[in-house]
């Protein structure tokens, strides 16, 4: 319309998937399980930041009057999609591998192992083997597990006793220091 201006200098999405399927991708060109989840979970992700594409505008005028809007398609923030895809693995998919013979061999793919759920769409990320439970020792992945840890009882992020304790409980300890600070004698 009248007083709106194209930008121009928008961010070349579909440019930046090209090279990020080219980089990322290139070296899940396997025919296993892992790849086979690599390469859905590579594109789930280029698939969240194109939409999460927003527009954006500047204003050009007098007195910011407005006469002349410039427009742009702009990523989203960072934080936005780091949000976003931790709600994705929050909900992840758990997949299960089959092999079958084709002519270059011996191939594994991914189906849902829960066939009476909503399969995953390309929006979604997919896993096929559970995460290590760090709560608990296991000297198999080198976790110490986090008994006898040092939580903060306010904070909700990973240093959080609701997190770090891993539902057992903890406990609280009071502790009154004397301390030299930096005083000037």
């Amino acid at each position: 319309g009248e007083g709106w201006k194209w930008g121009g200098c928008s961010e070349d999405v579909e440019f930046g998937s090209m090279v990020s399927r080219e980089f990322a991708d290139a070296r899940e060109n396997r025919p296993d399980a892992r790849s086979a989840m690599n390469r859905h979970n590579n594109e789930a992700g280029r698939t969240s930041i194109i939409d999460h594409m927003h527009l954006k505008c500047k204003c050009h005028g007098l007195s910011g009057s407005c006469e002349v809007k410039t427009c742009w398609w702009s990523q989203p923030d960072f934080r936005v999609i780091g949000d976003y895809l931790k709600d994705k693995y929050d909900s992840a998919s758990e997949m299960v591998v089959e092999k079958h013979r084709e002519s270059r061999g011996w191939v594994e793919t991914l189906r849902p192992k829960y066939t009476f759920f909503k399969p995953p769409t390309e929006r979604d990320l997919v896993y096929y083997e559970s995460s290590p439970n760090f709560c608990e020792p296991n000297p198999e992945t080198g976790s110490f597990g986090t008994r006898d840890r040092i939580c903060n009882v306010t904070s909700h992020g990973i240093d959080g006793c609701d997190l770090l304790c891993c539902g057992r409980g903890h406990n609280t300890r009071t502790e009154k220091r004397k301390e030299k600070c930096h005083c000037i004698s």
